[in-house]
């Protein structure tokens, strides 16, 4: 967006200053016209009057001094028709000359042009016009002796090629108008960049500052609307989360009663079936509080070694009998909340283990950030439940059951921590086989 409004600007600009160069170049060469018909008009009665008063025998030399520049006139071999000096025959320059001149004096303009009329002109402008649009015309004219003389009018002469393109001339004015143009935009795109930025940064910590209100009143508007919008989805967040926590927390104690209780049972056969829906419920509930941590985000970031993270986590999982194998190095820092970013991890190393027996976790340096997947050693799932795995208490029946232990909250907890952290979590079915999860994390940079 920041793109387009910048060109738009900088074209609706450089448009109007070509279009004001444009009419100023003509404008000014429409001066120059009229001034030099004017001189014209001036020089001829000059030429003509001059002419009438010298003697015939030195008329002739005369004409040679007076046939040179724009301005010429010259013995004719025409003679003055019985038009001549008609009105519907004369020419706006003619009638001005004849009016100048007074009686005595008889003008004929002649139908052809001078071919000099039509030459290109060589101008300085890439905006004047090419050819000459003032008077440009010959005509004859009968002096009081009899003597007919021909005046023509002809273009000025080009100007000399100054040596400098106007492109350069202008060069400095576009430049001026391009920094103009990204100033403009730079000021008018940086609060919507800073609502984007901040949108972005919402999805990670809800418990965010506020946006402080500056600018315009518009921007002042929008950003009191972010602010209030974040408020109310912390309160609902906090909402939620309290109640479900509540809920969980307060079920612990009932059913620590009923193991209790059923522990008196005689039946030893019922006494197990119901001791293993007990530990299901009570494993229901504790993910079910670990859900509503997950959604926790008052935790202190810190700046964490990823492969102190990562070797710690799989050295427990191996620890506790788990089949897990790290390989590959980061060598970097990510910025995060340790306990809850530890859960992520073993969330998904649990349930690469759960049910496909096996983890082998590969960690690698990208651009900015690192790649850590983690493949079990499973059939994989089909490729349709790839995304409906993640939604809350989901499982897939062929592969995970009520026997396995699962609740379909532990891709749910991984995912909504590594979002709050700004990282993404996918998974895929690997071509060798396999379910693979591919968690990016951003690097922490100090300066940052």
């Amino acid at each position: 967006m920041t793109g387009r409004v910048f060109f738009v600007l900088l074209l609706g600009i450089v448009a109007s200053a070509a279009l004001t160069q444009y009419l100023a170049v003509n404008e000014r060469q429409r001066t120059l016209e009229r001034y030099r018909d004017f001189h014209a008009l001036e020089r001829a009665e000059e030429l003509i009057s001059i002419a009438d008063v010298v003697r015939p025998e030195s008329r002739g030399v005369y004409l040679k001094v007076a046939s040179k520049g724009s301005v010429r006139l010259e013995p004719s071999a025409d003679a003055i028709g019985a038009r001549a000096g008609g009105a519907d025959a004369q020419t706006d320059f003619s009638k001005q000359l004849a009016a100048r001149l007074g009686p005595g004096y008889r003008l004929a303009p002649l139908p052809e042009r001078p071919a000099a009329c039509d030459e290109p002109r060589r101008i300085n402008s890439i905006f004047g016009p090419a050819q000459w649009r003032g008077t440009c015309e010959a005509m004859n004219v009968g002096m009081r002796d009899g003597q007919v003389l021909r005046l023509t009018v002809l273009p000025p002469r080009s100007p000399p090629p100054t040596g400098q393109n106007e492109i350069y001339t202008i060069l400095p004015f576009v430049l001026s108008m391009v920094g103009l143009a990204f100033l403009v935009t730079r000021m008018t795109m940086r609060p919507l960049k800073r609502l984007a930025q901040a949108a972005r940064d919402l999805g990670d910590d809800f418990n965010r500052p506020p946006l402080a209100l500056r600018g315009a009143g518009e921007i002042r508007q929008a950003t009191a609307a972010f602010n209030a919008m974040q408020a109310r989805i912390r309160q609902y967040i906090f909402q939620r989360t309290q109640m479900l926590a509540a809920i969980t927390h307060d079920l612990q104690t009932p059913l620590t009663r009923m193991r209790l209780r059923l522990e008196k049972v005689a039946d030893e056969d019922l006494r197990e079936k119901l001791l293993g829906d007990l530990s299901a419920t009570q494993q229901m509930v504790k993910e079910g509080l670990e859900l509503a941590r997950s959604m926790d985000s008052t935790e202190t970031m810190q700046a964490l070694d990823l492969d102190s993270l990562l070797d710690s986590v799989c050295s427990d999982a191996a620890d506790a009998g788990q089949d897990v194998a790290l390989k590959g190095r980061a060598a970097m820092a990510l910025m995060a909340r340790p306990l809850a970013i530890r859960r992520c991890l073993v969330n998904l190393l649990d349930n690469a283990v759960k049910y496909g027996h096996s983890a082998s976790v590969t960690v690698e340096r990208m651009a900015g950030a690192a790649r850590i997947s983690i493949r079990d050693g499973g059939p994989g799932i089909a490729v349709d439940q790839l995304a409906k795995v993640f939604e809350p208490f989901y499982r897939i029946e062929s592969s995970r059951s009520r026997a396995s232990g699962g609740t379909g909250l532990g891709l749910t907890i991984a995912r909504n921590i590594a979002e709050q952290h700004g990282a993404s979590l996918a998974l895929a079915n690997h071509p060798d086989g396999g379910l693979e999860v591919v968690l990016v994390v951003p690097e922490y940079y100090a300066g940052k």
